[in-house]
């Protein structure tokens, strides 16, 4: 409780100092969660009056690292809209959750109940196409995986390769719930959230990758989810290209 007072002082003091022109601001983020820890960086979001100085930024505090989410009002409802697209709605949870640190004029109450509604709404579901490019996906990391059971054992390899089967299942997971997905430590509170029993199993499969080189739990784990949303795709998955690559991009 310390540190969560502690940190909403110091992001106050940081708005009045350096955004005297704000609207509103709120405080998100661990800090707002009271799971921050000594290094937490502040996630605090500010309304602007204009669009102006709209965007993402990176300063250093009273010797603290802070992430700032700066939106003008105006921009706020065609910017949640972004934000929900991503499936992780970054600063819709920030505003959702976060504490207020100023209101002058009762924007940040509206911005809030609007951050709310998205979250109720969730992530927009997986098209069609979405859902069979993760399933060949996982697949293919999967059957990577599994190379990794017989001797010898590249730990690089499978390491990595374990990483990328945790977070394709993270993703299929979490929309077959109709839920939000995260990354960085976000990742495995968002899959234990909305599945408790599937999201510890691949977690705890992931760990026995890292700890006893042992892929075979995480393997079950995430089969158990293909069977779950259409089984394994390998022969039959055809994506065309939408367009060209210019000279530039190939």
């Amino acid at each position: 409780m310390k540190d969560q007072e502690a940190a909403l002082c110091q992001a106050g003091r940081l708005v009045r100092e350096l955004f005297p022109q704000a609207l509103g601001a709120v405080l998100g983020g661990s800090a707002a969660l009271g799971r921050s820890t000594p290094t937490s960086d502040l996630d605090i979001g500010v309304l602007l009056p204009d669009r102006a100085g709209s965007g993402r930024e990176v300063i250093r505090h009273e010797g603290r690292l802070v992430e700032l989410f700066l939106n003008s009002v105006d921009d706020v409802p065609e910017f949640f809209e972004w934000d929900r697209a991503r499936r992780r709605a970054t600063v819709v949870f920030v505003y959702a959750q976060g504490m207020t640190l100023t209101d002058p004029h009762g924007q940040v109450a509206r911005t809030r109940q609007r951050a709310q509604e998205v979250l109720a709404m969730g992530p927009p579901p997986l098209t069609a196409e979405q859902w069979c490019h993760r399933r060949y996906v996982l697949t293919c990391y999967l059957d990577d995986l599994a190379d990794t059971a017989t001797p010898p054992v590249n730990r690089y390899e499978q390491l990595v390769i374990a990483d990328h089967v945790l977070r394709e299942a993270a993703e299929l997971l979490t929309a077959h719930h109709g839920a939000w997905t995260g990354i960085g430590k976000w990742m495995p509170r968002r899959l234990i959230a909305a599945d408790p029993v599937r999201g510890n199993d691949l977690l705890a499969g992931h760990q026995a990758v890292a700890e006893r080189a042992d892929p075979g739990p995480l393997s079950a784990a995430a089969g158990e989810l293909l069977e779950l949303v259409g089984g394994p795709l390998r022969e039959g998955y055809a994506d065309r290209w939408q367009a060209r690559p210019t000279e530039a991009q190939r």
